[in-house]
């Protein structure tokens, strides 16, 4: 019996030169169709081999965890602390709470540029707080911002701060392919959650925390994680923000 051609996962331009020559050969019936096969068959390889580099080559899609969330709120502010998977950490700073008004403190801008985050006023705001976008947790939270607000996005203005350099949000940003979100840093010794009862002593990063503002800079809605390992409900604070932006 004739042996079957056999197929190599790597095909050269002189194999397929070979092929050519021989099925143009004046060979028997059974040995062109096998050279036919074997041709195929390296073209297929070929077509695998290049479309597995190009899947390889390209960014893996974000991937949504089964992170829990958190129920309740832990108060803001010094004499109070968060836990990272059970360790106490204390915040620092005179804290906030619903009803009061959102401090007069600055932050950076995507290009270094200082803002006061009281200036953001005259829109409905979800300010969403991550201790490093450079986590699970905290990536996870801001793609749940960018992607799950039911189109809140259209009224409402999404605000993400961190104390992550303006750069490295900016490749985040990038590499999510996030454009909904203003990213601000915090990174400037933290005065953003200093001056929020936010800032985690040791090491020196933000809570988790979520707060939807008013249009007047007054916070309407305040979620402090108690563990910085859970997600906060994002859910409840759309609804919110949804609430408030029907009113205005």
């Amino acid at each position: 019996m004739e042996p079957q051609p056999q197929y190599n996962a790597i095909a050269s331009k002189e194999s397929f030169q070979t092929i050519r020559f021989r099925l143009n050969a004046k060979e028997d019936p059974v040995r062109q169709r096998n050279y036919r096969l074997a041709a195929i068959g390296a073209v297929v390889a070929l077509v695998g081999i290049a479309g597995c580099a190009f899947l390889d080559s390209g960014e893996s899609p974000f991937m949504y965890q089964d992170i829990p969330v958190a129920k309740g709120s832990t108060t803001a502010g010094e004499g109070h602390s968060v836990t990272l998977k059970g360790n106490a950490l204390p915040l620092a700073g005179p804290g906030i709470a619903v009803g009061e008004s959102l401090r007069n403190v600055t932050v950076a801008k995507g290009d270094l540029s200082l803002l006061n985050i009281a200036d953001t006023k005259g829109k409905v705001r979800i300010i969403s707080i991550v201790p490093s976008l450079d986590t699970a947790v905290c990536e996870q939270q801001t793609h749940y911002l960018s992607e799950k607000n039911q189109g809140l996005d259209q009224s409402v203005e999404l605000i993400t701060v961190s104390v992550d350099t303006p750069f490295a949000q900016g490749r985040f940003a990038k590499k999510a392919k996030i454009d909904n979100i203003t990213f601000l840093s915090d990174f400037r010794g933290g005065l953003f959650g200093m001056a929020h009862g936010l800032l985690v002593k040791d090491p020196h990063l933000l809570a988790r925390a979520v707060m939807v503002v008013d249009k007047n800079n007054v916070v309407r809605y305040l979620q402090v994680t108690p563990e910085l390992a859970q997600m906060p409900d994002l859910d409840a604070a759309f609804k919110a923000a949804n609430e408030l932006a029907e009113k205005s």
